[in-house]
């Protein structure tokens, strides 16, 4: 038996507003290749097929080719819903789905059934558990009301379930989940808060794989649980990351191997640091001109046209960030000593230092002389003028404040007789 463990396909995400539907959809094209040349009997997705719960229709409907294509090579799927998914939509039609070899799984009810599939071995349990939402599914299941807890009781289901089945009946579980000691990126949405979310890998004990999703880097918790990873990068933390699938083959004696399939990658990613000098004329940087770029500078002053500038030698710069190294410029006066005997133009002059590592130059410090001077030449009048306006708009949102209350205090009925 060969399974394709896939997970967090995110149809429909960008990447720092780049649209990567495209991209997607060539990922679709080379997993129908691996399917139909590694000649596997099952496509397995570990949740969060889109990457929000309302999908466009053009992400749907790319969805719909990759399921008809897999199924169209004699491969089964099945799929589960993640925690970016609508469960109740990417559920529809499931029943019917499954009479074309399409099993979607969102319903935490039935966790303990599995998909049954078949070799010249005998039958293989597959159970693909939907993230289960603690709120909702802890009264499905009669558990606690954690993510660990939902979780065990599911897997509990599961192990319930393939215990009733013929001796030799090899075992997958799948889940969507944040398992202790795993690495994580950017991109993955935090499904805890303070960490509640993370469960042990010991949880899933008792079956031949687990195939996890959620974690978007490709890794191996052991050799039979890991976590297949996202098939594109969705944050420049996932810069290095090894992206594709896991091919696993399960023998006669439940799992006899697992292989790196690689995934095709649209764009490197580059993540850049330094001065804009040096980033604009190093050579070593050459092999990134053609990637994404996420570039931080290091000059002590903010570089005019910076972004123009990176773009003119990277020209796929998505994110610019700005971190100036300090100017030895001695110790650091506290804040009271830069103020004491400064009058107005030297406070805002100093602040303009202080903020920005140089001095104002000329033109900088004619401007702000002149608008403190046209501060100065305020009539009194204008300054009485603004504040009764001020007041007068202050009196005036009392009013419909007031009224606001009395409306939401006043019974319905013929008479609306005010109460209270």
């Amino acid at each position: 038996m060969r399974i394709l463990h896939t997970s967090d396909w995110h149809l429909g995400r960008a990447f720092h507003r780049v649209g990567l539907l495209q991209a997607q959809a060539a990922f679709v094209d080379h997993l129908v290749e691996v399917v139909r040349a590694e000649r596997v009997d099952a496509v397995l997705v570990a949740g969060d097929v889109y990457d929000r719960a309302l999908p466009g229709v053009d992400v749907v409907a790319l969805l719909d080719d990759a399921l008809a294509r897999i199924v169209a090579t004699g491969a089964s799927v099945v799929l589960s819903s993640g925690n970016h998914d609508s469960a109740r939509r990417l559920g529809f039609a499931s029943r019917l789905l499954e009479t074309a070899r399409v099993h979607v799984r969102t319903d935490p009810a039935g966790c303990g059934r599995p998909v049954l599939l078949a070799d010249r071995h005998g039958p293989v349990a597959v159970y693909p558990l939907p993230y289960l939402e603690p709120a909702v599914a802890a009264d499905v299941l009669a558990s606690e009301r954690t993510h660990p807890g939902v979780l065990a009781a599911a897997a509990g289901t599961a192990r319930a379930d393939l215990a009733t089945r013929p001796a030799g009946t090899r075992s997958v579980l799948a889940a969507h989940a944040f398992v202790v000691d795993a690495a994580v990126s950017d991109s993955e949405r935090d499904i805890s808060v303070g960490g509640v979310a993370a469960v042990a890998r010991e949880l899933f004990t008792g079956f031949d794989y687990v195939a996890l999703g959620h974690l978007h880097r490709r890794q191996q918790l052991a050799p039979s649980v890991r976590y297949s990873g996202s098939p594109l990068a969705y944050s420049f933390s996932e810069a290095g990351h090894a992206k594709g699938s896991w091919l696993v083959e399960l023998g006669a004696g439940g799992l006899e191997r697992v292989d790196a399939v690689a995934a095709p990658v649209p764009r490197p990613l580059a993540v850049l640091r330094g001065d804009l000098t040096d980033l604009l004329t190093d050579a070593a940087l050459a092999p990134h001109e053609d990637a994404w770029c996420q570039v931080t500078l290091t000059d002590v002053e903010r570089p005019a046209d910076a972004m123009t500038r990176l773009r003119a030698r990277f020209p796929h710069t998505l994110e610019l960030r700005f971190e100036p190294r300090r100017a030895d410029t001695g110790p650091v006066p506290g804040a009271g000593d830069r103020l004491t005997g400064q009058d107005d133009l030297g406070v805002c002059c100093g602040f303009l230092e202080h903020v920005r590592g140089r001095r104002a130059d000329g033109e900088e410090v004619a401007v702000l002389r002149a608008a403190l001077e046209r501060v100065r030449r305020a009539e009194p009048e204008e300054f009485g003028a603004a504040a009764r306006r001020l007041a007068d708009r202050d009196v005036a949102d009392r009013d419909v404040a007031d009224r606001d209350v009395a409306d939401r205090d006043v019974e319905p009925g013929p008479a609306r007789q005010a109460v209270g």
